[in-house]
């Protein structure tokens, strides 16, 4: 029976997490570990099966070119992107060209879309989540960066919908932590949410009061954030190596993982001390029997020094998003910060010294997204929430005019739901229809916006330029989809398109993972059941072996007896049959046949030690 329930999921770069309101409190669900976040890690082991979350990452090491982390770098993005370029130089496993200008991910043989691989961490989530409520869960808030465009939300849609969730809502993720931050609270205050996670950063205002969380404006950058970070210690590392040995360390891409692992974990620990030891043995062989290894001190101020532009680029962010909202430092009343990079000190000392005040320390930066997700989830579906979320579109929306020019006629951090119009006229004598290119972007120059849709609009009157006037409306949903609408003002006629975002995904490719997402699903649970049957079986196979010496001296030179133990070994090895074969089933018949040999050797037992 599926849950009327509706799960918050923080679908992250480096850790995804799920949480859930029970009772009106909102908490996060463990995984199976006990851990409350998951690793964002996708690999596909030797054998073929898929590796998700701390399995995943446990193998990246030895199985580099067959482990993805930080996909949602590359969710929804343009095959030409630099983003993408960027992440074919650095990234370990191979990425490929896609069918549709897209980005695909080659793991072993295998092809996967970017959608697909987010879909086997959301669909972890959802398991997750059904082994904690006992029944299946099928709705979901997904958040997303705030800056995140159309083609990357949709993508994320995508995702939910492979994973086999109805993605009720997708929010930003600094408005998920501003209410999970106001959530219980009769406050009042403007604050600023700043997010700096493992591939991304957004920084966002809110006017928060009575229940209404305002976005009064947001911005940032889908391409900055921890992995970079990481990069900084990574090149660091083999350009001393290389000074050293004249080896470099980036040809080899199991030396490439080991790095990646190392920097990550030397940049946690500097949160918490000045030093640290960077000791990796054997890290490379030169080819004549000869192992090198590499082993460093980084300290924290070294970390600072590398990085320092980083951070300074999300502090300009946050003044240029402050200037545009029209809102003074003084205002903020209070600064959450989330995303592990936020636990760095230098990320601190430099939001506190730009805010003028010190952040708040009542969130946990790694879960207050998930549980902001989750706290939308159970408003939208319960008919007395008395909570309101206005958010605000990212980015700009218009058409592109003549010239090549971009005119906007949605701005950027405009209220949701929304709408505008504007008249435009011909550009020809005798014109009979026009071109209308649906664009979303900040840019003044056309191609350099993002293309959403475009339709045409025929049957204009025959008249000099200028002399046929058509307006074009635009309207975004609460939802985010974007309506637009061209009518000749002289005749009435007019066209429209309700523009849908393209993930890359054609509508068959997604029925179709959809369909393998649900077969694995069963596989999963099925291999979760046999695992169980399997350890219950072993447990009362080892308790049978050890009470075969004594049963069979017992009933030696028994014809029953021996018959007894004869059928014993038979089931034993009917057993493990039944195990190496991986048959549910088998082994569930077998496991009873086990209980009925083990009561009745510890009968036997029994009565022999009452002779």
């Amino acid at each position: 029976m599926a849950s009327d329930k509706v799960i918050g999921i923080d679908l992250g770069t480096t850790n995804s997490c799920v949480a859930i309101v029970e009772d009106g409190t909102p908490s996060v669900i463990p995984n199976r570990g006990g851990y409350k976040t998951t690793p964002s890690m996708v690999a596909i082991a030797e054998n073929g099966k898929r590796l998700v979350g701390h399995i995943a990452k446990r193998q990246a090491i030895t199985n580099a070119e067959n482990t993805v982390y930080a996909a949602k770098r590359l969710i929804g993005r343009k095959w030409g992107s630099a983003a993408v370029r960027s992440s074919l130089e650095i990234m370990p496993y191979r990425i490929v060209e896609g069918p549709h200008d897209d980005v695909r991910i080659m793991l072993r043989d295998q092809v996967f879309s970017v959608p697909e691989v987010s879909a086997y961490i959301l669909q972890e989530c959802k398991l997750i989540s059904e082994e904690y409520l006992g029944e299946e869960v099928q709705k979901a808030v997904i958040t997303v960066p705030a800056y995140f465009n159309d083609g990357q939300r949709q993508a994320t849609k995508d995702a939910g919908r492979i994973a086999g969730l109805d993605v009720i809502r997708i929010i930003n993720e600094p408005t998920a932590a501003a209410l999970a931050y106001g959530f219980g609270r009769n406050i009042e205050r403007k604050v600023a949410v700043y997010d700096l996670g493992g591939g991304t950063f957004d920084i966002s205002i809110l006017e928060i009061g009575n229940g209404v969380f305002e976005v009064i404006s947001t911005a940032g950058d889908t391409f900055l954030g921890g992995e970079d970070f990481d990069r900084r210690v990574i090149d660091w590392l083999v350009f001393g190596f290389e000074k050293q040995h004249r080896i470099d360390l980036r040809k080899d891409k199991m030396a490439l993982q080991r790095l990646k692992d190392v920097a990550e974990k030397a940049k946690c620990e500097l949160s918490s001390v000045k030093e640290t030891e960077i000791n990796l043995p054997f890290i490379i062989s030169t080819g004549r029997n000869e192992a090198l290894h590499l082993q460093t001190m980084l300290s924290r101020d070294k970390l600072e020094e590398l990085t320092s532009d980083l951070i300074e680029r999300t502090i300009e962010i946050c003044a240029r998003t402050l200037e545009e909202a029209e809102i003074q430092k003084s205002q903020i009343e209070d600064v959450i910060l989330v995303g592990g990079m936020t636990r760095m000190p230098r990320v601190q000392q430099a939001v506190a010294e730009f805010f003028g005040l010190e952040p708040c320390k009542g969130v946990h930066p790694d879960e207050v997204v998930a549980l902001g997700a989750a706290i939308q989830g159970a408003a939208l579906t319960d008919e007395k929430s008395e909570i309101l979320l206005l958010d605000v579109t990212p980015h700009s929306l218009g058409i592109m005019i003549v010239g090549g020019y971009f005119h906007k006629l949605i701005e950027q951090n405009s209220t949701v739901p929304t709408s505008k119009s504007h008249i435009f006229t011909t550009i020809k004598d005798n014109q009979t229809s026009v071109k209308i290119l649906v664009l979303q972007g900040e840019s003044e120059r056309a191609e350099d916006n993002e293309l959403l849709g475009e339709f045409i609009l025929n049957g204009l009157r025959r008249a000099k330029k200028g002399e046929v006037e058509i307006e074009v409306s635009f309207e975004i949903s609460v939802d985010g989809i974007v309506s637009v609408l061209a009518r000749d003002l002289e005749t009435g006629l007019q066209q429209s398109i309700t523009v849908t975002a393209t993930s890359g995904l054609t509508e068959d490719e997604i029925r179709r993972m959809v369909d393998e997402s649900k077969d694995y699903a069963v596989d999963l649970r099925q291999s979760d059941e046999f695992e169980r049957a399997r350890q219950e079986a072993e447990k009362i196979i080892d308790d049978i072996e050890a009470l075969f010496p004594r049963v069979e001296q017992a009933i030696a030179g028994s014809e029953f007896g021996a018959d007894a133990v004869k059928k014993a070994r038979l089931v034993l090895e009917r057993a493990r049959a039944a195990i190496t074969s991986r048959d549910l089933q088998a082994v569930t018949d077998a496991s009873e046949a086990l209980h009925r040999t083990l009561n009745m050797f510890k009968g036997v037992v029994t009565k022999t030690r009452g002779l």
